[in-house]
């Protein structure tokens, strides 16, 4: 019996750690970038808007860590079930929300590379805050049928179940989550693709790229993002339960930590101070 229940927590013990060094990296990198977003950039630009909302989204998934980290190292749940509840939903929120934002910094720099005239009118500072209010209410939306099912999951299975919550098959939750996650990677298959047959063929029309490897950069961390953090997690709900995907989900909690790349890679002079960054944004 002893050894049943030290064979289950050993797992849990290294999902505590693991969580526990997500937590430790991906807080100081998003504050950090979340602060130099708002201190060196002005919101003038479309890039620098999602970029911020994006910072933040993984801000909110890094501070619910702690919750999990404490439930996975000690094997109960000890708060409240809302209090799990909405643990949960920040971290399925940051798959949805990461997963649109990194899709809306591709098309902007697909637009600003390949369009850069006849897109003007379109790559807004308006535009971008509308676009960034219309996603954070879109999964408060998705986050009602949710919350519904997973307290009533959770009301007498508190204490040993919080973060084991699983939509059973043939939930359309699960089935809209794979058409989200397939069409945002789809979008960035195509804005990668045109890009750089773009920078390849150098057209007239096309925008002057001083680095152009930083521009392909975005892409290739967008298309890793999909295809390393959001996609596997996605299926693996589809086939299994959240015992088996329990990995997929310590990887992609990751994506915290690998979209600070993004910000170095998308904005020209991140480091440099506002009046200087202005105008690179606006490229």
């Amino acid at each position: 019996m002893n050894n049943t229940v030290e064979n289950s927590l050993e797992p849990k013990l290294v999902y505590a750690l693991v969580f526990g060094f997500i937590m430790a990296l991906g807080l100081p990198l998003n504050a950090v970038s979340l602060w130099i977003l708002l201190r060196h950039h002005s919101l003038k630009s479309p890039t620098a808007i999602f970029m911020v909302n994006l910072a933040i989204s993984d801000l909110l998934l890094v501070i619910s860590l702690p919750m999990r980290i404490h439930f996975y190292a000690t094997g109960t749940w000890t708060l409240s079930a809302t209090a799990c509840m909405l643990t949960t939903m920040l971290f399925r929120n940051n798959i949805r929300s990461s997963a649109i934002f990194i899709t809306f910094i591709s098309v902007d720099r697909l637009l600003a590379v390949v369009y850069p005239l006849r897109s003007r009118h379109i790559r807004t500072s308006s535009n971008a805050w509308k676009a960034a209010a219309f996603v954070w209410l879109f999964v408060l939306i998705l986050n009602i049928p949710e919350s519904v099912n997973f307290m009533r999951f959770l009301n007498n299975n508190t204490e040993s179940t919080c973060f084991e919550f699983h939509h059973p098959l043939g939930n359309p939750l699960i089935y809209f989550q794979l058409v989200l996650v397939l069409t945002m990677l789809a979008v960035n298959v195509v804005s990668t693709a045109l890009v750089s047959w773009t920078l390849h063929r150098q057209l007239s029309d096309s925008a002057r790229v001083n680095n152009k490897v930083n521009v392909m950069l975005i892409f290739v961390m967008s298309l890793v993002m999909f295809t390393v953090c959001f996609l596997p997690l996605t299926i693996g709900f589809l086939i299994t339960g959240t015992p088996a995907v329990m990995p997929l989900i310590c990887l992609t909690t990751f994506n915290c930590c690998l979209d600070p790349l993004l910000y170095y890679f998308s904005l020209d002079a991140f480091w440099k101070k506002k009046e200087d960054a202005d105008t690179a944004g606006e490229r």
